[in-house]
C-alpha cells in the first residue's frame, strides 16, 4: 500500500470547510484516537498541509494550499477506485 489509511482519510476529511474541524471531530471521523490524530496532524503542520487557530481551549484546523492541493489529488484518487 502506498499511503496510510488513516491520514489520508484526515486528509481528504478536511477539504470539507463546512465544519468546523478540530483534533476530537476529526479522530470520529476516521475513526481512530485522539493521540493518534494528533501525531497524525503534528506530521501534517510540519509538511506544512494544515494551519491552526485556537479557538479558547481547543485549536481549529484549516489546510494551507499546499493541503487543499494534496487533498484533491488524494480524493480523485480515491474516486477513481
Amino acid at each position: 500500500m502506498l499511503f496510510r489509511v488513516k491520514p489520508v482519510l484526515a486528509l481528504v476529511s478536511l477539504k470539507d470547510e463546512k465544519k468546523s474541524w478540530y483534533a476530537s471531530s476529526l479522530a470520529k471521523e476516521v475513526d481512530c484516537t485522539f493521540p493518534h490524530m494528533v501525531k497524525i496532524l503534528s506530521g501534517f503542520g510540519e509538511l506544512g498541509l494544515v494551519s491552526f487557530k485556537e479557538a479558547g481551549r481547543k485549536k481549529l484546523i484549516f489546510l494551507t494550499q499546499k493541503g487543499k492541493k494534496l487533498a484533491a489529488a488524494l480524493s480523485e484518487s480515491l474516486d477513481a477506485l
